[in-house]
C-alpha cells in the first residue's frame, strides 16, 4: 500500500492557515501550563516564610542505588529544615513501590532520620505512583486536609494545584537545583504533565490503588517531639 506524502500549501492563502492552525496547536498546548501558573501564584513560599503546618509532603523523585536521587535527596532536606524549624510536625513520604527492589519511601525514610526526623514523626505512603494519586491519598487515605508541599520548582505548581483540587489546602515550597540536564528535562516535561493535570482535575479519577483508611498521619501527630 502506498503512502501519500503530506502536501505542502501551494497559495498564500493556504500557508496562511496552515500557519494559523500552527498557531491555535501552540496556544492550545499552553493553556494547562497557563493555568497552573496562574492559579498556584499566592500559593508558593519560602522555606523561611511558608506557614507553620502539622504536615508536610515529600513526592519520589527517583533513587539511584537504592538511594535518594540527588533531586530527592534536596527536597527531603528541605523537609528536614522545616522540621527542624518546627514549621512542621509530621512528614508524609510519598512514592513508588510497585516491585520489590524499589522502594522510595523507606528510602526517603531511612534519609530524613539520618537527617534528624525522628522515625516516630514520618509517615510512609508506598502508592504514589503519581502526583494526582498521591494527592488524592493524602486526603483520603492519610486524612490530610492541610499541607506544605515540597518538590522541585519545575514541579511545585502541579503539585499544589492538583493536591488542591483533591482537597488539600497546599502551599508549595520549591527547592532550588543547578539548571542541569535533568533540570531542563524535567521543566519540558511539565508542560506536557500539564495536560494531564488538566484533565485529572476535570474527571478526577481514583488513584491506581485506594486500599482503607490509615491513621498513620493521625498517630504520629499524637507522638511526642
Amino acid at each position: 500500500m502506498k503512502i501519500r506524502r503530506p502536501q505542502l500549501p501551494r497559495t498564500r492563502a493556504g500557508w496562511r492557515r496552515l500557519v494559523q492552525g500552527v498557531m491555535a496547536g501552540c496556544v492550545l498546548a499552553l493553556l494547562p501550563a497557563t493555568w497552573l501558573f496562574v492559579s498556584t501564584g499566592d500559593r508558593l513560599r519560602d522555606a523561611a516564610d511558608v506557614p507553620r503546618t502539622q504536615v508536610a509532603v515529600v513526592f519520589g523523585a527517583g533513587l539511584w542505588d537504592g538511594e535518594p536521587s540527588p533531586y530527592l535527596a534536596h527536597r527531603l532536606d528541605a523537609a528536614a529544615e522545616l522540621y527542624r524549624a518546627g514549621r512542621i510536625k509530621v512528614v508524609l513520604v510519598t512514592g513508588d513501590n510497585s516491585r520489590e527492589d524499589y522502594d522510595e519511601p523507606d528510602a526517603m525514610r531511612a534519609y530524613l532520620t539520618r537527617h534528624g526526623v525522628p522515625d516516630a514523626r514520618i509517615v510512609s505512603d508506598y502508592a504514589g505512583f503519581d502526583t494526582w494519586d498521591s494527592c488524592v491519598r493524602a486526603k483520603r487515605i492519610f486524612g490530610v486536609d492541610r499541607a506544605v508541599l515540597i518538590s522541585q520548582g519545575f514541579h511545585i505548581r502541579r503539585a499544589v494545584a492538583l493536591c488542591e483540587a483533591a482537597g488539600v489546602d497546599s502551599y508549595g515550597v520549591g527547592v532550588s537545583d543547578k539548571h542541569d540536564v535533568t533540570w531542563y528535562y524535567g521543566g519540558t516535561r511539565e508542560v506536557f504533565a500539564a495536560g494531564k493535570a488538566a484533565l485529572d482535575v476535570v474527571f478526577r479519577p481514583d488513584p491506581r490503588f485506594l486500599g482503607p483508611k490509615e491513621p498513620g498521619v493521625a498517630r504520629a501527630l499524637a507522638s511526642g517531639r
